[in-house]
């Protein structure tokens, strides 16, 4: 994922789209070329990804949608996170603007027996709707979202990694060679009480998949090797939920 990086610094949530530009049927081939490419946090969980027109759902934006379906295992939702954010990154390469979907529904709520878990809705746009640096994203400091004196420079690019509203559900601490993530269980599962009636989905554990994403292409991208351990779902003390631990080797 280490080609990706340059893409952390360009990504912005797209919700104006060209509509005198179309998706080509070449863009939407290699687009089903990276899905079939796609690194998955979990290799044993089961997912499909469905490319179609955006009338076949409830978005009100974007030319398509891609439809993220998956089996309920085990880190299923950290998963889609971590796994649609590859694309999220990917098509900003293209200049293909996208925006997280979390309450529009498809018109299929299973596919190949597998249940619908959020979309991602995407359009042409110009190249100048993307940021230019990373002065213009706007999210917490980092001395709230990351403790420790390692990994400085990992940490300010970990911190503009999207989720819900922004709300940047992760904590973070360091040693010299460890990293622990970890979400803060305070923080609203749809934090628009109106909205949240139209899904089940926590989507704060999806976001805790994009933060995972971004913190290994981040160490890819510095040729640090690591082994990751994931936790259970259930295990929370306080406020704080355990995600990972990544010990750096």
């Amino acid at each position: 994922m280490d080609d990706l990086y340059p893409m952390v610094f360009k990504r912005k949530s797209i919700r104006k789209f060209d509509k005198n530009l179309s998706i080509t049927e070449e863009e939407l081939a290699v687009l089903e070329k990276k899905i079939d490419e796609l690194k998955p946090l979990v290799n044993d969980i089961k997912v499909r990804f469905s490319i179609v027109k955006r009338k076949k759902t409830t978005a009100k934006r974007g030319e398509y949608c891609l439809l993220m379906y998956s089996e309920e295992k085990p880190f299923y939702l950290q998963n889609a996170g971590y796994m649609l954010e590859q694309i999220d990154l990917f098509l900003a390469s293209c200049d293909i603007g996208v925006c997280w979907y979390g309450v529009a529904k498809p018109l299929e709520k299973q596919y190949a027996g597998l249940k619908y878990i959020v979309m991602l809705a995407f359009g042409k746009c110009s190249s100048d709707d993307f940021r230019k640096e990373i002065s213009e994203y706007k999210r917490k400091p980092v001395n709230s979202i990351w403790q420790g004196n390692y990994f400085s420079d990992i940490a300010e690019v970990v911190r503009i990694a999207p989720s819900g509203c922004n709300l940047q559900p992760w904590r973070i601490t360091c040693s010299n060679n460890e990293i622990k993530v970890c979400k803060y269980t305070k923080t609203e599962r749809f934090p628009n009480k109106k909205l949240a009636l139209y899904t089940e989905t926590d989507y704060s554990l999806i976001d805790m998949g994009i933060c995972l994403c971004y913190l290994e292409i981040c160490l890819s991208h510095k040729s640090y090797s690591f082994e990751r351990q994931l936790h259970k779902e259930n295990e929370a003390a306080n406020l704080i939920m355990d995600i990972a631990d990544y010990t750096i080797i």
